[in-house]
């Protein structure tokens, strides 16, 4: 039965690690399409916090009880996160703009060890140095810096929110009173829609992209189709998967298979949008990830309750990027 359920778990994990993976190919023909990339950000925040308001509703004590960690959850882990990535993939490769993303990991260690002053196993600052050699391949750095000096600084900013995601949860964790990780989501997307709204002003979004379509590696697509993809799947049945495969499994499993996201973000550029990287990019982009997964699961972390759990897997885009 035990087995069973593990089983369930990294099924649910894939899953979400792939439906968080399709966020950048379905997102990114829509704004090459028209419509500007907080806009994008917009309605994907605002659209998921459509759909899960009946969790945000059964959770409502949460306001009252976690007011800093709903809203630090929501301006940071939710809109800052997705505003950046969204503004990078715009100007640089699916898969380019996730691996950067991906060291938010590997920075989370930088504000362990100098800002909470807490000691950091070697094998931790061994996989920061690797993500950032990584890094320094992806961008092919020796080249002069091929790809978009913005894109790739929107790229680091998404890290950083990614990193400080895991400053939130950690927080919100302690004690006795943890909050269910499904209420943090519902809130967090309220909040990061309020945020957005006032950023984006979704009153000017361009509603012809939306009711046109948009090509998909030279096919054309509905452009509400790829909005429902969007907000449905990579963003609403993703973080939901990913809280289930969490229950039935440890973190530090559910977390591994996270790390896939960025290699389905890259195969499905790839395969749908014809978007290739160079050899010393895809050498770089392994680097990265194994250095992040390195520092990731070399952090020392004390026991920690089961909603602990639950929330420090929550780390995508996501997610996402």
């Amino acid at each position: 039965m035990q087995a069973s359920g593990k089983n369930a778990g990294l099924g649910l994990a894939l899953v979400s690690a792939v439906a968080f993976g399709g966020s950048g190919v379905a997102a990114k023909p829509l704004i090459e399409a028209g419509l500007d990339p907080l806009h994008m950000v917009w309605l994907r925040v605002a659209g998921a916090a459509l759909v899960l308001s009946p969790l945000a509703w059964r959770h409502r004590d949460l306001v009252l009880r976690k007011p800093a960690l709903i809203a630090g959850f929501g301006l940071i882990a939710v809109a800052g996160v997705q505003a950046f990535y969204f503004a990078s993939l715009s100007r640089i490769p699916v898969g380019v703009a996730l691996l950067l993303e991906y060291l938010g990991p590997a920075l989370l260690l930088g504000w362990i060890r100098f800002v909470q002053r807490k000691p950091v196993t070697r094998g931790a600052a061994a996989g920061a140095a690797v993500a950032v050699v990584g890094l320094a391949c992806v961008v092919e750095i020796w080249a002069g810096l091929r790809l978009d000096l913005l894109g790739v600084l929107f790229g680091l900013c998404a890290a950083c929110c990614q990193a400080f995601y895991f400053v939130f949860a950690d927080q919100g964790a302690e004690g006795d009173d943890a909050p269910d990780p499904l209420g943090v989501i519902s809130y967090g997307m309220i909040v990061g829609t309020l945020v957005m709204t006032v950023i984006a002003r979704p009153w000017e979004i361009d509603w012809q992209v939306l009711g046109g379509q948009a090509s998909v590696g030279g096919t054309m697509m509905p452009a509400p189709v790829l909005l429902g993809w969007v907000v449905l799947v990579a963003t609403v049945f993703a973080y939901l998967t990913g809280v289930v495969s969490v229950r039935k499994l440890s973190p530090q499993v559910a977390g591994v298979v996270a790390f896939l996201e960025a290699v389905v973000a890259t195969v499905l550029a790839w395969i749908l949008l014809g978007e290739q990287l160079s050899t010393w990019q895809i050498v770089g982009g392994g680097l990265v990830l194994g250095g992040a997964f390195i520092a990731q699961s070399s952090r020392p972390a004390p026991a920690a309750p089961a909603a602990a759990a639950d929330l420090a897997v929550l780390d995508r885009e996501t997610t996402t990027a």
